[in-house]
């Protein structure tokens, strides 16, 4: 199975609205992190996930990609081997 790109050894602490649809990048490609941006186009393998939130609060949201709690971090990237 291949494996998605590496973006950043760290979440994207953000702010979400409630109820508004967000487009997280699971081919860790986007430029937009942790946001699609249609990178996933040459790795068609990975299609991004659409998700949204009940409460309007700050987020850690996963850009290793190494997440079992997708889109959200779940400390993942502290497991990951050296680049």
């Amino acid at each position: 199975m291949p494996k998605p790109n590496v973006a950043e050894r760290s979440p994207a602490v953000l702010e979400l609205a409630a109820g508004q649809s967000y487009w997280w990048c699971r081919c860790g490609a986007s430029s937009e992190q942790p946001w699609c941006d249609g990178s996933h186009n040459a790795k068609a393998e990975f299609q991004p996930m659409e998700f949204t939130v009940e409460a309007g609060r700050r987020y850690a949201l996963c850009r290793c990609k190494n997440t079992s709690t997708p889109p959200f971090c779940d400390g993942s990237h502290k497991q990951l081997p050296e680049p």
